[in-house]
């Protein structure tokens, strides 16, 4: 959706947005709006302006560059629907790095979200998207360490699920079905004081317990930590109102512990917890990590809320068009980088005061620094002084 493109362009005057058409004038107003926004905070305007470059920069698309995976973990929504039976690797290095040049020459994409299955398992895959791509990050699941020589810029998000007592229960399970231990330290000596890798974690209520240990072990092991939220892809949202209080109230107060490992904003916990936010209830009808190109978003793209501009997620094959950014399930999903486009791309929405134009820029903030590639990220700067 090129509007998103839009607002972030040369401001507009009052007197100008008279007898435009309806679309235009609606842009107009917005960057006015901003430009109020500025006058009266200019303490904002520095943060703003890097935000606003790196929204008018980034194209993305999500990419599962195979459909194998070294674990069976539960509550895994590829293998839990049965995605990878779906299609066929691309195996042929010529033919990947064919559709990875059509993806950023016709389509103009510059940033590839790697997921699989395991990235890790296939460097040479990886090698072409680094090569083409100048934004890469991968999803992958710790057992496995990416080498640092070739990959010194890719962001690495790295899973955990429910914390250090329930991670092996949840994960450590080979494809033929055996358990092991030890994954989520595995992880950690991996990638030990790897400024390259941020751990996802997936809360639970049932770890609720585990939350402040956890992001203990990532802060003491040099890495920073985006709060996810586990559902299983066979089970429905945890409906319970007081026990989704509870998981929310202990992420936030661990958040406080540990500012800075904990990257994730408190509105951002809040919507990821809830579904909710002041942009209202998370869902389809809202959701800007769809398939742009997707014939089933006919109707979803033109009910006038905001999407990725370009993206799409393409399957191992590298022909077919997955759903969306996840497993397509809409109505469990509450996947972290979803909430967060969401809220990001919804910045129009947060104009009305300062408080709550500070509180997206904020936001966006901790979305960006998740990616070691926004080397020019103000936070970044910050902790580089």
């Amino acid at each position: 959706m090129n509007e998103i493109s839009q607002i972030f362009m040369k401001p507009a005057m009052k007197d100008s947005v008279h007898g435009l058409p309806p679309k235009a004038r609606r842009l107009a107003d917005i960057k006015i709006q901003i430009e109020q926004r500025l006058i009266e905070a200019p303490h904002l305007e520095l943060r703003f302006r890097t935000l606003e470059a790196i929204g008018k920069s980034v194209r993305s698309s999500e990419y599962h560059i195979t459909n194998a995976c070294n674990l069976r973990c539960e509550g895994c929504w590829f293998f839990d629907l049965e995605h990878d039976k779906e299609t066929k690797d691309q195996a042929n290095l010529e033919s990947l790095a064919r559709f990875v040049d059509t993806e950023r020459n016709q389509r103009g994409i510059n940033t590839a979200l790697i997921i699989g299955g395991e990235p890790t398992l296939f460097l040479n895959r990886l090698r072409v998207f680094v090569g083409k791509m100048d934004n890469v990050t991968i999803s992958t699941n710790g057992l496995k360490k990416l080498p640092y020589e070739g990959f010194e810029r890719v962001a690495i998000g790295i899973t955990v699920f429910g914390g250090e007592k329930l991670d092996d229960e949840l994960r450590a399970i080979r494809p033929n079905g055996t358990r092991f231990s030890g994954l989520f330290d595995t992880a950690l000596r991996n990638y030990y004081q790897d400024k390259r890798a941020g751990f996802v974690y997936a809360l639970t209520h049932e770890g609720i317990d585990s939350i402040e240990e956890t992001v203990k072990k990532i802060h003491s092991n040099g890495n920073k930590v985006t709060f996810n939220y586990y559902t299983s892809a066979k089970s429905d949202q945890e409906k319970n109102s007081s026990k989704i209080q509870e998981l929310l109230d202990e992420a936030l107060r661990v958040k406080s512990l540990y500012p800075r490992t904990v990257v994730s904003h408190h509105a951002f916990i809040s919507a990821l917890i809830t579904g909710r936010s002041l942009l209202g209830e998370f869902g389809y009808h809202n959701c800007p990590s769809i398939s742009t190109c997707h014939p089933a978003h006919e109707a979803r793209l033109q009910n006038g809320n905001p999407v990725l501009p370009r993206f799409n997620a393409w399957s191992a094959d590298t022909k077919t068009l997955k759903f969306c950014c996840t497993s397509g399930h809409c109505d469990s999903c509450r996947d972290s980088q979803a909430i967060y486009s969401w809220l990001v791309v919804n910045m129009p929405r947060f104009l009305e005061n300062e408080k709550d134009f500070l509180m997206w820029i904020e936001v966006a903030e901790s979305y960006w620094s998740q990616f070691i590639w926004f080397s020019d990220h103000v936070v970044n700067r910050v902790e580089s002084a």
